[in-house]
């Protein structure tokens, strides 16, 4: 039996065919005519997309020594349920993610011991003084944020991190369109083209972070990026001292579909950058493989600090390293209401001073 061959529009996707008046493919949808030379080259692009090869290699972290166990300890909170590790020199103390007690529940196990770390470099002075400057200028912010004595706890937690290296080929195909537009003595004209744009080419991804913690939003860890990695040290235990380092609870493999997400987005951007001289744009297929694919574990460091205003607690995070300073802030609403009302009366005001000068005119 003969094969129905069928094209699609790449305008608008609708099934096409071919139109005997004009010698032509016809779209009966959009009204596109194209040549049939045009098409095949189309359809034999199509013909050669490929799928993603994002495989990894997860050997991150090494075992501790049986030195390096001694020296450490875990902590438990019977409330959220978060582990953490500290020093054995550490006092009981609160949670920095929920603010409750923790206790100590023996030495790591089953845990890989970091490759890398970067210490701090900020103190807890410069935390506070981070949120400070971060709430200046905040006119609908409560008064009661003004003060220090609203900040629960600050605490410098070392943030596990799943660093993902790799080099990239990427295929990305671009639908996008130029528009033209004339006139006539009767009527205005306007013309879309359509475009077919493929960009190919290699990108090196170096140390692409992703928050190894279910306890850290995703999103305020990815916040107080970038960390320099100049500063980056081989992990020893002395870095922990006055200091907690989050118990990693999601893995390096868990991590991959995350650090493929941004590597791909990062790709895609990149090579449209390069795309120009169109009115419009559109990704339409993408294609990465990696090679030289690794991850390594690492400790990046992070002051928390940890507010409550109306029973609703606050986290912020600045970057121990940059002093990078993040974190939502509550609204007053009566300040907002207020604040809405005197712009209301100051717009009203103006609007009937303009009316007024116009009837004077």
């Amino acid at each position: 039996m003969a094969e129905l061959l069928e094209y699609k529009c790449p305008c608008c996707g609708g099934a096409i065919s071919f139109d005997s008046s004009i010698q032509k493919m016809k779209c009966p949808y959009c009204d596109t005519e194209f040549e049939m030379e045009t098409l095949k080259a189309y359809d034999s692009v199509l013909n050669q997309d490929k799928q993603d090869n994002l495989n990894w290699e997860t050997n991150a972290g090494s075992k501790w020594g049986q030195d390096e166990e001694s020296e450490i300890c875990e902590f438990v909170c019977n409330s959220c349920g978060g582990t953490i590790v500290g020093d054995k020199n550490t006092a009981a103390t609160e949670c920095p993610f929920c603010g409750n007690a923790v206790v100590v529940s023996g030495n790591v196990s089953g845990t890989l011991k970091p490759d890398i770390v970067i210490p701090f470099k900020l103190d807890k002075n410069a935390a506070k003084e981070a949120f400070a400057n971060h709430l200046k200028g905040k006119r609908l912010l409560p008064k009661v944020f003004k003060s220090d004595n609203h900040i629960d706890e600050i605490k410098g937690v070392y943030v596990p991190f799943w660093l993902f290296d790799a080099d990239a080929d990427a295929n990305i195909r671009y639908r996008a369109t130029r528009v033209s537009a004339w006139s006539d003595s009767k009527y205005n004209y306007t013309k879309t083209s359509f475009f077919s744009v493929i960009r190919e080419g290699s990108l090196s991804f170096d140390a692409v972070p992703v928050d190894g913690s279910s306890k850290m939003a995703d999103d305020l860890m990815e916040s107080v990026e970038p960390f320099d990695l100049s500063d980056a040290v081989d992990f020893q235990t002395a870095y922990l001292a006055g200091y907690f380092a989050d118990k990693y609870d999601v893995t390096a493999e868990q991590s991959i579909g995350r650090a493929n997400s941004r590597i791909k987005e990062a790709s895609e951007t990149a090579f449209a950058n390069t795309v120009e001289g169109y009115a419009t744009v559109t990704p339409e297929y993408t294609s990465v493989s990696l090679k030289n694919s690794r991850a390594s574990y690492a400790l990046y460091p992070v002051w928390l600090l940890n507010t409550t205003w109306k029973g609703n607690r606050y986290t912020f995070a600045m970057n121990g390293q940059t002093g990078k300073f993040v974190g939502n802030l509550p609204m007053d609403k009566g300040a907002f209401w207020r604040w809405f009302m005197l712009v209301a009366v100051i717009g009203t005001a103006a609007f009937y001073s303009v009316a007024w000068l116009l009837n004077l005119l």
